[in-house]
């Protein structure tokens, strides 16, 4: 146990903030959050939380229209989602999450204050109070988690009625006639996909060949067949060149001259980190060209005693990523025993319906010779499970090291793949070979059985 004087100032209330606060207050410091938002951040207030809720209502209407299939007569009757009552579940939900964070910080003694932190050098934070006035705190350790907001281009600027970004969208109140998504990154398709669900006609805006470009290219073309399949118009090498409102409806003019109109449209052109006017560049603070602050593998900055962690330094988005950090900041910075962050086993996941989860190498690692390692890939079509659920899409895929067959990563594309994923991350993280991972008893039937299934066909 440290020092009780020992104190640890965190700018941000995120998974990267309050992760480590409740590191450092069990290790005995005294810790501050200054938070602007609301416990919880971006990712619980904001986007990952209630693009999740969204996505799982619209999951459970596809899965009512899939009952013929199942040899399920639900009668006459359609079912329609009620937007306002949606969006207002999921941030009643949000916000219950919000308030759970703060009760645990409540209850490990970390004190709390609403308002905007800026570092005035090593060792001080001014914090600007939203309840008016400012105080300064002393700190031994002062933690950066300030996240991420939405890119907004001069092109296409927001105006929270008709042109949305993936923050404004719980302010609608009816499901959209016809809605425009440009950017078909993971946000952009997730929400996409949300929207199909829930009944409305979209049209997704993607500048590259395929949707999802940065993900595993199998997956993303079973994705791409779903979305076309499901009624979504996919446009391809469709560049925005701006977005206009006119009237009670919206027009997206493309680079080649195109335009398509819509009555909404939905910006996921990516994020930008908040890190200026908060006193890193005047401290010292090493940022990148995008404005990300570098760090390294324990979360330093360049300056002593001043750590980073989350969407504003770039290293991952994903907020397992910014907890992670964040718990590696303190336990380096408090003199526990911590390993750099390894992002080679960290496990992902894109919340399309079915969903794409990864960890490890990538099949385009093989494919460049990077990585010497083999690859099988299964389709869940012949799963015993699969066909009793009715589903035809998606595969496991395991990657092994050639002569040695330690598993060095997979891509699971199926309904729960974030639950199954897992395995294939014990085996990753543990250096376990397929021929362990083969003879593990799966349950009969079941779809991790394709995942054993795969790992005896590495053998």
């Amino acid at each position: 146990m440290i020092a009780r004087t020992s104190s640890v100032v965190v700018l941000g209330g995120g998974p990267g903030g309050y992760e480590a606060a409740l590191v450092a207050a069990r290790m005995g410091a005294t810790v501050t959050v200054v938070e602007r938002d609301g416990l919880g951040g971006a990712c619980v207030l904001t986007d990952c939380v209630p693009s999740k809720t969204l996505i799982s209502t619209a999951a459970f209407m596809s899965n009512l229209s899939s009952g013929a299939t199942l040899g399920v007569d639900l009668g006459a009757g359609t079912a329609t989602a009620d937007l306002t009552c949606v969006n207002r579940r999921i941030l009643r939900l949000a916000g219950a999450q919000s308030d759970d964070i703060r009760a645990r910080l409540d209850g490990d003694g970390v004190r709390i204050l609403r308002g905007t932190g800026t570092l005035l050098g090593p060792g001080r934070v001014r914090a600007d109070l939203e309840a008016g006035g400012s105080e300064e705190l002393d700190a031994d350790v002062v933690l950066v988690a300030t996240g991420a907001r939405p890119r907004v281009l001069p092109t296409a600027v927001p105006d929270g009625e008709r042109i949305l970004t993936w923050k404004q969208i719980y302010g609608l109140t009816e499901i959209p006639e016809r809605l425009v998504v440009v950017g078909s990154g993971v946000t952009g398709a997730e929400l996409a996909h949300a929207y199909v669900g829930l009944g409305a006609e979209v049209v997704l805006v993607s500048s590259r060949d395929r949707v999802l470009p940065g993900e595993d290219a199998d997956a993303a073309t079973v994705i791409e067949e779903v979305f076309r399949r499901d009624g979504m118009q996919v446009l391809n090498r469709s560049r925005m060149a701006s977005v206009e409102r006119v009237g009670d409806a919206v027009r997206v003019h493309l680079v080649d001259g195109r335009t398509v109109d819509g009555s909404h449209a939905l910006l996921a052109v990516g994020s930008v980190p908040q890190t200026s006017a908060i006193g890193l560049q005047e401290s010292g603070v090493q940022l990148s060209e995008s404005g990300h602050i570098e760090v390294d593998g324990v979360s330093r900055t360049s300056v002593r005693g001043v750590y980073a962690a989350g969407d504003c330094t770039g290293v991952l988005p994903l907020a397992s990523v910014a907890a992670m950090q964040g718990r590696i900041a303190v336990w380096h910075s408090l003199g526990d025993a911590v390993s750099p962050l390894a992002l080679n086993v960290v496990s992902a996941n894109i919340f399309t319906s079915p969903e794409i989860a990864t960890v490890g190498i990538s099949q385009h690692d093989i494919d460049e010779a990077r990585v010497d390692a083999r690859a099988v890939m299964l389709p869940l079509s012949t799963n015993p499970r699969a066909k009793m659920d009715s589903f035809e899409d998606g595969f496991v895929k395991v990657f092994s090291r050639q002569g040695a067959g330690t598993v060095l990563g997979g891509v699971v594309v199926a309904p729960r793949a974030s639950e199954l994923i897992f395995p294939v991350a014990l085996a990753v993280q543990n250096h376990l070979t397929v021929d362990q991972l083969a003879s593990t008893f799966t349950v009969y039937p079941s779809m991790s059985g394709s995942i054993a299934e795969a790992a005896r066909r590495l053998h």
